[in-house]
């Protein structure tokens, strides 16, 4: 067991953020002691890390407690998206850093916005928070899926897995294809009727998710051949357009 200030010069977070995340339900230590002292175990310290790569995610405590106290949260999954978005991060940062060379270097302003851009990231990062938030898509995903026992998710996984097959069969295809286009509507429509209302915005940070999440690639490629995935996030995103 450790206490609130060992823990504080452990994590670097300050003792009076820890009892504010006491307060508000975020991290409770694991022992309140007669005295009054909290004490922190590895399961409490484990938490905190979570917390603190969460946050290193811009993600708000709110957003950090609802995740990490969603039932059915996967702890190893989730990791593989942080990771995922702190590498977008990290080259997020490395753009801007090469863009202010180049205006250092030229002595005057750059016509290139584009390195402010934070479209992908926001939109994994949203995804993110869909699958393991308390979202209404995550909420509406649990209602769709209560009743549905081990043998009925699976066979609507490999129902997904078919369309993912299709896509792989016309990917010599022009994504923004008819043939290409009728399939994101056909994917967008199963996994409204089977899931969760699959908006625009929703289907399109989908589309990312099958290139920036390699398990997710694999899964897709696996289905329909290398290259499905690809074909599908371009696909997916003409037709958000």
């Amino acid at each position: 067991m450790k206490t609130v200030h060992e823990v504080a010069r452990l994590s670097g977070v300050s003792v009076r953020a820890l009892h504010h995340y006491d307060a508000i339900g975020l991290l409770k230590p694991a022992q309140v002691t007669e005295a009054g002292y909290r004490l922190y175990d590895e399961n409490t310290l484990l938490r905190l890390q979570r917390i603190l790569l969460l946050r290193e995610l811009r993600f708000s405590l709110k957003e950090i407690r609802e995740i990490l106290d969603t039932p059915g949260y996967d702890p190893d999954a989730a990791l593989c998206q942080q990771i995922r978005l702190l590498e977008m991060q990290r080259e997020h940062l490395d753009k801007l850093i090469r863009h202010a060379r180049q205006i250092q270097k030229t002595g005057g302003y750059c016509m290139d916005f584009s390195p402010f851009n934070t479209e992908e990231w926001d939109a994994y990062a949203a995804q993110a928070k869909a699958m393991w938030g308390k979202t209404d898509a995550y909420r509406e995903y649990q209602e769709k899926t209560a009743g549905m026992d081990r043998e009925a998710l699976n066979r609507s996984g490999k129902e997904m897995m078919e369309i993912f097959r299709e896509f792989g069969a016309i990917r010599h295809l022009a994504p923004d294809s008819d043939e290409a286009q009728a399939l994101v509507a056909k994917l967008q429509g199963f996994i409204t009727d089977r899931y969760y209302t699959c908006t625009k915005p929703i289907l399109r940070s989908l589309g990312q998710m099958y290139t920036a999440d390699d398990r997710m690639t694999e899964n897709i490629d696996h289905a329909g051949g290398n290259g499905t995935a690809a074909f599908t996030a371009q696909a997916i995103d003409r037709f958000c357009r």
